[in-house]
């Protein structure tokens, strides 16, 4: 995240100065958080709160940490000269989402194979390609690996897929099964059962029932099984809040409460339940306000999407384009691709992309925008429009973009074929 800095200054224009540099800021940084909400294909220009964290210390070190954490080791297997390494650390690992997910369930750490340690450890979990991305367990054998570039969700999808080949839940199942009832039991049993993506409600409660409330370790239980907002759970983390802040930091208290609401979001959409996504976002809006505006349209546009609801869809998109991107060419850009990708048949979909194209086109004049505008006229029957415009995007791309030249001549000779 770019930080503005200056030098004291009492000098009343180097305040305004300063006061329209924040401004400024404050709007890009929203804008680019939109663009992330809508799943733009821009993840260069983005600016992330927090990404991976990764560990300072030996390879050694990082599994004895994982060992007492409980967790694996998330090996970033890298090399200086890699493409597609360098594009991950700039973009994915810097990812909100991403590093949320990996900083709580992984002790991360980065590892140049050719350098150091690399060398050893590129022998022993045998990595012939890069990046490669192991998660180690504790005793230091390899559980789960990926090989190459990663996006977001593929990262996220890897990480869960390896998590859930380490259940440990069992062994606590066992212990819990003949009675064992002590708190740091429930603890451990209600951690393993989420890390291994297993429900967990159902032991949280049992051990309510009989709980003394403003016992330390029963606050602890409530915040460790506190996973969706339409439960009994969810309800005393809030009401106990500033009692359990203290237990962890108040950060940690609001990332469980976006997490409970991304589920219940998420269950909403898994069954197309109204009122889950209702609550999902009037809780966030409750207990988390200053983010509760873009878990909204993120809610909105996920829900109608799933719905099969263009015209509300369609919409939302026109209402963020109207307040943060009317005029930005990249913008309306993704906006529009994103649309005709959720919606491809729909009328009221291809009708607004048309729109928007055209404008990116005008706007940015790139070959792309060009390509996909014409797309869209020729999916909209407006065959002439569209050769028009195809023949514009081919004339920038042998300009500016070679590689847009054989799918532009290609999309030409569809349009022709059709005409």
């Amino acid at each position: 995240m770019k930080i503005f800095q200056s030098k004291p200054n009492h000098n009343s224009n180097s305040i305004k100065i300063l006061k329209a540099d924040s401004k400024t800021a404050t709007h890009n940084r929203k804008m680019k958080k939109l663009l992330s909400i809508l799943s733009l294909l821009l993840s260069s220009y983005f600016i992330q709160a927090q990404g991976i964290e990764f560990f300072h210390g030996t390879y050694a070190e990082a599994v004895e940490k994982a060992q007492k954490e409980n967790k694996l080791v998330f090996m970033d297997a890298y090399a200086e000269w890699c493409g597609p390494c360098k594009k991950m650390a700039a973009t994915t690992f810097k990812d909100e989402k991403v590093g949320k997910f990996f900083n709580d369930n992984f002790v991360n750490v980065k590892m140049d194979m050719e350098k150091g340690e690399g060398p050893g450890l590129q022998r022993k979990f045998d990595v012939t390609a890069y990046p490669t991305l192991l998660f180690i367990n504790g005793k230091g054998e390899l559980v789960h690996k990926g090989v190459g570039g990663q996006g977001n969700d593929q990262l996220i999808a890897l990480g869960r897929t390896a998590s859930g080949k380490v259940d440990n839940s069992k062994e606590f199942e066992k212990a819990y099964n003949e009675g064992k009832r002590d708190p740091e039991l429930i603890i451990n049993y209600v951690r393993a059962l989420n890390r291994a993506g297993k429900p967990s409600l159902k032991i949280v409660n049992e051990y309510l029932q009989k709980a003394d409330m403003a016992n330390a370790n029963t606050l602890k239980i409530i915040f460790e099984g506190t996973t969706q907002a339409d439960s009994k759970v969810f309800d005393l983390l809030i009401k106990n809040k500033a009692a359990i802040i203290p237990l962890f930091t108040e950060r940690q208290v609001k990332e469980k409460i976006q997490d409970a609401c991304e589920k219940t979001l998420s269950n909403a959409i898994e069954f197309k339940n109204p009122e889950l996504y209702k609550e999902a976002k009037d809780k966030m809006k409750a207990h988390v306000p200053e983010k509760a505006e873009l878990f909204a349209i993120d809610a909105d546009l996920k829900f109608f999407k799933a719905s099969g609801n263009a015209k509300d869809y369609c919409k939302i998109c026109e209402t963020i384009l109207k307040k943060e991107g009317k005029n930005d060419a990249r913008m309306l850009f993704a906006t529009a691709k994103q649309m005709i990708d959720a919606f491809p048949y729909d009328k009221t979909a291809l009708g607004d992309a048309e729109k928007y194209f055209k404008k990116a086109a005008e706007n940015g004049g790139i070959s792309e925008y060009y390509y996909w505008y014409a797309h869209t006229l020729m999916r909209n029957g407006k065959k002439k429009d569209a050769l028009t415009a195809a023949e514009k995007a081919l004339q920038i791309a042998k300009e500016t973009a070679p590689n847009y030249v054989p799918a532009t001549e290609q999309l030409i000779d569809q349009i022709k074929q059709k005409s």
